[in-house]
């Protein structure tokens, strides 16, 4: 497709066609054919080199986002394993998240609500962790991270809800020596999308709304959760454990 970007706040870029849309992509397949083309208007308009550049998604689901951007853009692919900090009493929701070196972004505003101690706090960052070394183990089967230094970074994920998934990602990737940083995702709340932005050099979202409830799911016409299994087809459908 052509894709028409305009820059909806400073260093955030969108589709004024898709702005507080529902229902948009068909799949994140779908999603991450849209992104590559609006990608390629944006480095055009940025002037960005395409020669050393390299997608990181967030899995799950920015496994199918990323790997359909990384082979239309013919760039390097790996993930980077984040984990957002479940609340107890609704998993589905976090209070932050922790990168794969264990650095933990949290939600302090929330916190103050939630009432948690500090016991439970550091129980929950250990239960993290874990997660993210055994999805390490499992998805990435323990390969060396990639080098970053001095290269183009895409960061991709099938969309942002609080953002700190995202932030735990981009902190753990600035700290290897970038030369840019660019978040592409479908799509992301307003108020998200500024947030991130303060921390990359250009963030790419599809799909901005700004309505008081928000839902990722909500962006796309087919929508299931990936199980691991999905993860590892997508994986094994660009050789990743054969390079």
């Amino acid at each position: 497709m052509n894709c028409i970007i305009s820059e909806f706040s400073k260093n955030i870029y969108h589709t004024d066609t898709f702005f507080n849309r529902v229902h948009i992509f068909n799949t994140r397949e779908h999603a991450g054919e849209i992104l590559s083309s609006c990608l390629k208007s944006l480095f055009k308009k940025l002037k960005y080199s395409l020669s050393n550049g390299i997608v990181l998604a967030i899995p799950a689901g920015g496994v199918p986002v990323g790997v359909t951007i990384s082979q239309a853009l013919n760039f390097d692919f790996d993930l980077v394993v984040v984990r957002k900090m479940q609340i107890p009493s609704n998993p589905e929701a976090g209070f932050g998240a922790i990168s794969p070196d264990g650095r933990i972004f949290l939600n302090k505003v929330l916190l103050q609500h939630l009432n948690l101690s500090n016991d439970v706090i550091e129980h929950i960052k250990e239960r993290t962790l874990r997660v993210v070394k055994q999805r390490e183990s499992k998805f990435r089967r323990n390969k060396l991270y990639p080098k970053l230094e001095g290269r183009l970074v895409i960061l991709t994920d099938d969309g942002l809800a609080s953002g700190y998934t995202m932030l735990a990602a981009i902190d753990w990737v600035k700290r290897r020596n970038p030369k840019h940083i660019v978040v592409a995702v479908p799509t992301a709340p307003d108020s998200t999308s500024i947030i991130i932005s303060q921390f990359v050099d250009a963030l790419l979202v599809l799909n901005i709304r700004d309505s008081f409830y928000f839902a990722v799911a909500d962006a796309y016409i087919n929508w299931y959760d990936l199980s691991d299994e999905d993860v590892i087809l997508w994986l094994k459908k660009i050789n990743y454990y054969e390079l």
